[in-house]
């Protein structure tokens, strides 16, 4: 299957300033949305657990996908989390033709 370069917003709040509030933006390339979606998460409860310890985030996986710029204190929203495709004129598809698209919605 194609693959097809992903956005994934997540709403964050901090913990330590109520009324913060932003979006941490993750991109790579998956198969579905529902991958894109796994892959986020994995990616930055890895950079997350990493930070925790002490240790650097790390750079951006083999796969394409990071976590950089990742705050203390802040909490993830994962279920109002949105996974949008990319449309570029297939300079961020991988091997394939037309990607698929969801805009907006949560998934």
């Amino acid at each position: 299957m194609t693959k097809v370069y992903f956005q994934v917003n997540v709403p964050i709040r901090s913990s330590v300033q109520p009324g913060r509030y932003g979006l941490h933006v993750l991109t790579g390339p998956a198969d579905s949305w529902s991958e894109a979606l796994r892959i986020a998460r994995e990616t930055c409860d890895t950079a997350a657990a990493a930070q925790r310890a002490g240790f650097p985030i790390p750079r951006r996986r083999p796969d394409g996908w990071g976590a950089r710029g990742l705050r203390p204190g802040w909490v993830f929203d994962w279920p109002a989390a949105t996974v949008d495709a990319w449309e570029h004129d297939g300079m961020f598809r991988t091997g394939g033709s037309s990607p698929f698209r969801r805009d907006g919605y949560a998934w």
